[in-house]
């Protein structure tokens, strides 16, 4: 799910190109997303071939694994793969640095009555008047 995410983050980066950000956030994120791809590519043509029964059936339980056990390479392959996934999702993230630096928020509050609970219209005009008045 991560990886279509990716995907579909990277074409409307492509869409949004002149107006929001230039090219060269697309060809990263392109570089990413393949960078992405590969690594998945592999790691699910090794496990499966991992798993496949041909190096024998306790490979899913397997915790700990010993360089002499059949299998052992296909398991440091989709091991590397898997991290590899796991720092493009990060490398993918920090594209974003740029867009969201473009973002700012401002939040207006207004308190109609005393508490946020209270209905009635609040009798405080100026909001410069002290919070803790003997009038309240």
């Amino acid at each position: 799910m991560g990886s279509l995410y990716m995907f579909v983050q990277t074409i409307l980066s492509y869409q949004m190109q002149p107006k929001i950000h230039g090219k060269q956030v697309f060809w990263i994120r392109l570089l990413v997303v393949i960078w992405c791809g590969v690594s998945a590519f592999s790691m699910l043509t090794c496990s499966s071939l991992l798993y496949s029964g041909s190096f024998g059936t306790d490979i899913v339980q397997k915790l700990h694994w010993n360089p002499k056990d059949k299998g052992y390479v296909l398991h440091m392959i989709t091991t590397a793969a898997e991290w590899s996934m796991s720092f493009s999702f990060f490398g993918f993230f920090l594209t974003y640095i740029r867009d969201f630096q473009k973002i700012s928020l401002r939040v207006e509050t207004n308190l109609h009555g005393l508490t946020l609970y209270d209905t009635s219209p609040c009798p405080i005009n100026n909001e410069r008047t002290r919070l803790l008045t003997r009038d309240l």
